[in-house]
């Protein structure tokens, strides 16, 4: 997950999206490792230390192993991400974008799974999605939200 203020600059977490997503990716089994550029230290402590929930240093190392990304603070640094990079960090090329950085036709380009969060899914997402379920449910997976 990248992201965890309700918006870029603050460590303000007390209406967050991300708390609302965390708490769901929680209940359906999902460990979850985030980054936040300023609120980590909130984050830490609203939750505390959980298994199901790890801190990370850097963005990147949110990938690290995650099924998918969350996007959920607009924060600049998440802004133009070096995609070559992020790709095999993570086990599936998803995004589940819910700040509308990106365009979703060139993603789609470049072999990512993109769902724009009110703009939905680009066409070859959903054609994916439709062939695997545990795309659009993450169930007992790890997910990076940022």
């Amino acid at each position: 997950m990248w992201g965890l203020a309700f918006k870029p600059n603050t460590d303000d977490m007390r209406e967050a999206p991300s708390r609302v997503l965390l708490e769901h990716l929680w209940a359906a089994g999902a460990r979850v490792r985030a980054y936040d550029p300023v609120a980590m230290r909130e984050a830490r402590r609203v939750y505390g230390e959980r298994d199901e929930f790890t801190l990370c240093a850097s963005a990147l190392q949110a990938l690290e192993g995650a099924d998918a990304l969350a996007i959920v603070t607009e924060w600049a640094e998440f802004r133009s991400p070096d995609l070559a990079l992020m790709r095999p960090m993570l086990r599936a090329p998803v995004i589940f974008d819910g700040r509308n950085l990106y365009d979703p036709v060139q993603l789609e380009a470049l072999g990512w799974r993109y769902y724009a969060i009110g703009r939905g899914a680009a066409a070859g997402s959903l054609a994916l999605e439709a062939a695997d379920p545990a795309i659009a449910c993450g169930a007992g997976r790890v997910v990076a939200a940022a």
